[in-house]
């Protein structure tokens, strides 16, 4: 027996009512009363960010048993990023989630994208929460497309020059299309990841960029067509 003050000692012993045990959660199509982390399963995203907002991450687990078998790790907006992610994604996968959550993920951004997943999976707030047997280990790749890249959007404004679209999800941007009240009426843009797999199957740099270009909007009906980094 642990030691107990004085005024505990002193106390009647009274016996415990109610205990019903936890509250059960929603996962993977089954109502679980959640006791050990090996209760616990779901596929869920989570977003984190360091202590000076440099930067952020998109973390995405598919979780099995208590054990993370699938992790994508997605950064943007800081160069080191980067390589953390690269160390996160070995540490991530093969871990228990209290493990995960306990464990130097290298960098501040996917250490507080793994506490607000690990609120998620453990509360029974996952995209997989009514979804019988949840989603099979490779499901991460799907958020990404073809190409696997992920959908990043970069857009970058002044007061004195107006706006400028640097990326959508369909891709780099070429070229902005503009009318003649000089608003973005339009784009051009090359779809990496298609140009990349084109490449990689032997289709020439210049012809996979062609092939991999594509327009949206109001394109050709502009009266004159811009660079976005360079005009």
């Amino acid at each position: 027996m642990s030691e107990l003050t004085h005024e505990v000692q002193n106390m009647i012993c009274l016996a415990k009512g109610v205990n019903h045990g936890p509250a059960p959660i929603p996962e993977e199509g089954k109502w679980v009363q959640a006791k050990e982390i090996k209760d616990i399963s779901g596929f869920t995203h989570g977003i984190g960010w360091c202590a000076p907002q440099q930067g952020a991450c998109k973390l995405s687990l598919n979780v099995k048993d208590g054990i993370i078998k699938e992790a994508l790790v997605e950064t943007i907006g800081c160069s080191g990023m980067t390589h953390s992610a690269a160390m996160a994604a070995e540490i991530l996968a093969g871990k228990t989630l209290l493990e995960a959550v306990n464990t130097d993920l290298v960098c501040d951004a996917i250490n507080t994208a793994m506490r607000e997943l690990f609120l998620q999976i453990i509360y029974g707030r996952t995209q997989t929460a009514f979804s019988e047997n949840g989603l099979p280990i490779g499901a991460g790749l799907e958020d990404l497309g073809k190409g696997l890249r992920s959908q990043v959007g970069t857009m970058y404004s002044t007061t004195e020059k107006g706006p400028r679209y640097l990326e959508m999800a369909e891709g780099y941007v070429t070229k902005l299309a503009v009318d003649d009240k000089d608003l973005i009426i339009g784009y051009e843009f090359i779809n990496f990841g298609r140009m990349m797999d084109m490449i990689k199957a032997g289709t020439e740099p210049k012809e996979a960029m062609e092939k991999a270009t594509g327009r949206y909007g109001r394109f050709d009906d502009a009266v004159k067509y811009i660079d976005p980094r360079k005009e």
